[in-house]
């Protein structure tokens, strides 16, 4: 099966860290929502003719979290959560990619703290265009929900009202630039 994605060109594409974002998403105190960010350490796309049968490895930086608030940000960075010192990355490598009603889904294998669990992310392709340099860019979203629990990062408190202090789903979203390499 191939796909046409108006735009597409086979190649290397390179992420553009400046133009590009992780965020994700995870309920606090079961009443409202922390956000946060981290670093993109680099992405590499090789996408040949037929966009579902393209490859992609993507490398986040742990320690670049950031949630608006310096002691949670050390905390996630600790042995309770992430462990950055011995774990200072989360990887992704993709599988695959299909079509599913509709959907244009990219499966791949998450590492988050050395453990690999397999993940589909959806993207939305934002478009191709030609920078005023003559870049070649490509733009996207794509969002996944996964447990953190999966992933080993296990750490709760329970709340006296009843509950858990964090939500164990968490949505992460990425907003991706990338150029293609001549």
């Amino acid at each position: 099966m191939t796909i046409d994605i108006p735009g597409y060109r086979a190649g290397t594409w390179v992420l553009d860290p400046a133009h590009s974002e992780v965020t994700f998403s995870v309920r606090h105190m079961m009443i409202s929502k922390v956000r946060g960010t981290f670093g993109i350490k680099d992405a590499t796309l090789i996408a040949p003719e037929n966009p579902l049968e393209a490859r992609v490895e993507a490398n986040v930086d742990v320690a670049s979290i950031d949630t608006n608030d310096e002691g949670r940000d050390a905390h996630l960075r600790s042995a309770d959560f992430f462990d950055a010192d011995n774990h200072p990355q989360m990887i992704f490598t993709s599988t695959g990619a299909r079509v599913e009603d509709g959907d244009f889904l990219v499966d791949g294998d998450l590492t988050i703290r050395g453990i690999s669990k397999p993940v589909s992310f959806t993207f939305d392709f934002g478009g191709f265009g030609e920078d005023p340099y003559g870049n070649y860019k490509a733009g996207a979203s794509a969002t996944t929900v996964i447990n953190r629990e999966d992933f080993g990062l296990t750490w709760n408190a329970a709340l006296e009202t009843g509950g858990v202090l964090v939500g164990k789903d968490v949505t992460i979203t990425l907003d991706l630039q990338g150029a293609l390499q001549v």
